[in-house]
C-alpha cells in the first residue's frame, strides 16, 4: 500500500496566516456550524487595469446574525485598505473603469438591481441605470465606453417595459396553472415562466442608462446559461464592435443536449454568427487577448456529456486558424486568463485533490504548475504577478499575489483573522491506496479537533456527489469536513473512480458503472486508511453523502449492508427508473446510462438501488429539499417510506424552501444538529 502524505497541522496553518493567539487569548474551540454560518465571506473581487489595486466585497455578520456587505479598496503597492461603501444591502459584480478612476457595481438600493458608479477619489456612489428590469450581471468593453448587461425578458417582447408589464399581469392573474409545450419545464429549483436571460448593450457616456439594445433579441434559450454560469460566458471583442457569448441554439432538444456554442453578434444587434458550429459538444468562456489577435475558449468533445474534459482552444482572429493548446495535458481547465504578453494563458484546473494554477504556453503547448496547494481561482494577471483567491480545508478564502513563476506568494487579505483565532481545526493529510484494478486512488483524512494520542475515534465517511466531483483541499459553506472533526469524528473522504482532477480516463470510468468501481474504491479506501491510521475506529463508522453521494448511501444499503453503524442520505437517488422520468437535465442520465431508459433499461436496473431493498438493514437519516428538481424529493420520501414499512430505524428531514443544497443558515444549523445527533446516537454508544 502506498500512502502519499501532505501534512498540514493547524498550528502551522494559523502561524502562516498570522493568527496564533497570544498568551492571554482565549483557547480556540472546535469548529461548529455556528462558526461556519457567521464566517465573513470575501466576494466580488476585481483587479485594476494597471495592476496596482484591487476592490473586493466582504460580507460580515454581527452578534445577532445580521449581515452587512461592503466594498474595500486595497493598494497592491503599500497594502493600505480603504472602505468604499457602507450602505445597507450588497454590492456585487465589481469592475474598474478603463482609467481605473472609478468602479462599477450592481446593487439593489432602491429595490431594483441596477448599475452604480463610484469615483475612487471620493464621493457617494451614483446610480447610472434606471431600467424597468433587474440587471443580473454586466461586463465592460475594453475601452470602458460600453456595457453589456443580462436581464430576464420575454423573447416575444420588443421592449423592457413590455416584459415588466407582462410580469405585473402574471402576478395579478387569478388562475395558477403553468402551461408548457416542450421541455425544459423546470430547472434546478425554478419552474419556467417562459422568460429568458438576454444580453443588452448600452453606452457608458455619463448619461443615465434607461434603454439598451437587446443583442440577443428573439433568442429562445438562455445566455448566460443558467443556473450556474455567469458573465464569464460573455465578452466584448477588444475593438468593442461585437459581443461573443455562449448559448444553445433554439431547439426542442434543450433537455437532452449539451451543445452550447459561441456566438458573435454586433453591439447594434442583428443576426448572430455561430463561431463553433462544427463542435456538437459544450463550448464555453470566450476570452480574447488584449490585442485582439487571439480568441481562447474551452471546448468539450463528447456531445451530451457534462463532465468531459475541457480542451483549451485558440483561434487566430486574423488567419482564422484554430488549434487545441496542450492536447496531451490531461486536466480540465475551469478558467482562462491571458497574460500581459497576449500569448501566455493562466488557467485553473482540478489536480490531485487541489484546484491549481497553471501557466500554458499557447505556441508550444507547454504547461507549468505554478501553485498546487488548496483551491484557487485567478482574479487577474498583471505584467509581473498573479492575483488569486485561495481556500483550503483550514482557510475560508483570502486574496494573494504571486510572481509569474509561482514564487513570492504574498497574502493580501485576512478577512476572517479574528474568527479563525477562536477556532481549532483538525490536522489533515492526503493519502493514496490501490483501488479498483489496483489503480492509485486518493483521499483525505482529518483528525478530530481535540485529538488525543492513543485514543480511537468514530469515523465520518463522506462521499462526494457529482458523481464527477471531488472532496478535496477546499473550504465549503455547506459540506464542510472540518465540522465533523470539530464534533469529535475522524473524517475520511475518498476520490473514487469517477472523481475529477485525476485525468479524464479516471473521470470517465464511472459512466455506465455507478455501483461498480466506486463502491470497490470506497471499500478498499476505508480498509486502507483505518489500517494505516490506528486512531480511526472502522467499527464505529457512519457514511454520508448528497446527490450521487446519497445514491451511494442507498447503494451501500443493498450492497455493503454490514459496513456502517449508520447512514445519512441527502437528496439521494432511490429508483433510477422513476428518476429518469422526473429529473430536468435528461442529458445527464442518458449519458451516464447509455441512452434513454427505454434504450438501456438493463443498465438502469443493474445499478438501481430499489432492486436491492431486501438487503437493507442499516439505520438511515434521509434529508431532502422540496424545491429540488434535479433529484425530486419523492426519491428521498420513497427510501424513507420503505424503511419505515420494513422497520429499519430511519428518520426524515424535509425542507420546503430548499433545493438540491441547503442554503439558509438557520436550516444549515438544523441540518448539522440532526446529522451529528443521528451519527452520535449510532457511533458514540
Amino acid at each position: 500500500m502506498t500512502i502519499t502524505m501532505k501534512k498540514t497541522a493547524i498550528i502551522l496553518a494559523l502561524a502562516t496566516a498570522g493568527l496564533v493567539s497570544g498568551a492571554h487569548a482565549a483557547a480556540p474551540e472546535p469548529f461548529k456550524v455556528q462558526h461556519l454560518v457567521k464566517m465573513n465571506k470575501l466576494h466580488s473581487s476585481a483587479l485594476s487595469n494597471d495592476g496596482t489595486k484591487i476592490v473586493y466585497a466582504v460580507k460580515k455578520f454581527d452578534d445577532k446574525g445580521e449581515a452587512q456587505s461592503d466594498l474595500y479598496l486595497q493598494s497592491l503597492i503599500d497594502g493600505k485598505v480603504k472602505r468604499l461603501t457602507s450602505a445597507k444591502g450588497t454590492e456585487h459584480s465589481v469592475a474598474f473603469s478603463a482609467d481605473d478612476k472609478k468602479i462599477y457595481f450592481l446593487a439593489a438600493r432602491d429595490g431594483s438591481s441596477q448599475l452604480y458608479e463610484l469615483a475612487l477619489d471620493g464621493g457617494e456612489a451614483v446610480k447610472i441605470s434606471n431600467l424597468p428590469l433587474d440587471v443580473e450581471g454586466f461586463k465592460l468593453s475594453q475601452d470602458g465606453a460600453q456595457v453589456v448587461m443580462n436581464m430576464r425578458v420575454y423573447p416575444e417582447c420588443d421592449t423592457l417595459q413590455c416584459t415588466a408589464d407582462k410580469r405585473e399581469q402574471e402576478a395579478e392573474r387569478k388562475s395558477t396553472g403553468r402551461e408548457y409545450k416542450q421541455l425544459m419545464v423546470r430547472h434546478w429549483d425554478t419552474w419556467g415562466d417562459h422568460s429568458r436571460s438576454h444580453l443588452f448593450v448600452a453606452k457608458l457616456d455619463g448619461k443615465m442608462i434607461d434603454t439598451a439594445v437587446d443583442v440577443t433579441k428573439g433568442l429562445d434559450t438562455e445566455t448566460p446559461p443558467l443556473p450556474f454560469s455567469g458573465m464569464e460566458e460573455v465578452t466584448f471583442t477588444p475593438d468593442g464592435k461585437y459581443v461573443v457569448y455562449s448559448a444553445k441554439a433554439p431547439s426542442k432538444s434543450q433537455a437532452w443536449e449539451t451543445n452550447y456554442d459561441l456566438w458573435q453578434v454586433s453591439v447594434l444587434g442583428g443576426e448572430a454568427k455561430n463561431l463553433t458550429e462544427s463542435n456538437k459538444a459544450w463550448d464555453a468562456q470566450p476570452t480574447f487577448s488584449a490585442d485582439g489577435r487571439y480568441l481562447a475558449y474551452l471546448a468539450m468533445s463528447k456531445p451530451g456529456f457534462e463532465a468531459d474534459r475541457y480542451r483549451v482552444m485558440l483561434r487566430d482572429t486574423v488567419t482564422g486558424q484554430e488549434k487545441e493548446v496542450a492536447p496531451l495535458w490531461d486536466r480540465s481547465p475551469s478558467s482562462l486568463t491571458f497574460g500581459a504578453d497576449n500569448r501566455t494563458l493562466y488557467v485553473t484546473a482540478q489536480d490531485l485533490g487541489q484546484v491549481s494554477i497553471f501557466e500554458v504556453n499557447t505556441q508550444f503547448g507547454d504547461v507549468k504548475t505554478l501553485h498546487n496547494d488548496g483551491s484557487n481561482s485567478i482574479l487577474g494577471v498583471t505584467g509581473d504577478k498573479i492575483v488569486f483567491n485561495h481556500k483550503s480545508l483550514v482557510e475560508p478564502g483570502d486574496l494573494y499575489t504571486m510572481s509569474l513563476d509561482g514564487q513570492n506568494v504574498n497574502r493580501l487579505t485576512e478577512v476572517n483573522k479574528d474568527n479563525l483565532a477562536k477556532i481549532k481545526f483538525g490536522e489533515f493529510e492526503q493519502f493514496s491506496f490501490k483501488g479498483w484494478n489496483n489503480e492509485e486512488v486518493y483521499g483525505y483524512w482529518i483528525k478530530p479537533a481535540n485529538y488525543k494520542q492513543g485514543k480511537k475515534y468514530p469515523v465520518a465517511f463522506l462521499v462526494h456527489g457529482g458523481p464527477q466531483g471531488s472532496f478535496g483541499n477546499s473550504f465549503s459553506s455547506r459540506w464542510n469536513a472540518q465540522l465533523w472533526a470539530g464534533a469529535g469524528y475522524g473524517v475520511v473522504m475518498i476520490d473514487f473512480h469517477g472523481s475529477t482532477g485525476y485525468g479524464q480516463a479516471f473521470t470517465d470510468s464511472i459512466s455506465k458503472d455507478w455501483g461498480g468501481k466506486p463502491l470497490e474504491d470506497l471499500q478498499k479506501g476505508l480498509a486502507a486508511v483505518t489500517a494505516q491510521q490506528k486512531w480511526l475506529d472502522g467499527d464505529r463508522a457512519c457514511a454520508l453523502g448528497g446527490s450521487y453521494g446519497g445514491y451511494m448511501m442507498n447503494w451501500i444499503q443493498g450492497n455493503w449492508n454490514d459496513g456502517f453503524k449508520c447512514l445519512v442520505n441527502h437528496a439521494g437517488l432511490f429508483d433510477m427508473r422513476s428518476m429518469y422520468y422526473v429529473t430536468e437535465e435528461l442529458w445527464f442520465p442518458e449519458y451516464e446510462f447509455g441512452g434513454t431508459y427505454q434504450d438501456n433499461k438493463e443498465l438502469f436496473e443493474k445499478f438501481n438501488p430499489v432492486n436491492y431493498v431486501d438487503n437493507w438493514q442499516t439505520p438511515m437519516l434521509v434529508i431532502h429539499g422540496e424545491k429540488d428538481f434535479r433529484v425530486p424529493y419523492g426519491q428521498g420520501l420513497a427510501a424513507f417510506s420503505f424503511m419505515q414499512r420494513k422497520g429499519i430505524p430511519s428518520e426524515l428531514l424535509i425542507y420546503p424552501d430548499e433545493n438540491h443544497w441547503i442554503l439558509n443558515p438557520d436550516n444549515l444549523e438544523q441540518w448539522y444538529a440532526n446529522v451529528l445527533g443521528w451519527m452520535d446516537r449510532w457511533t458514540k454508544k
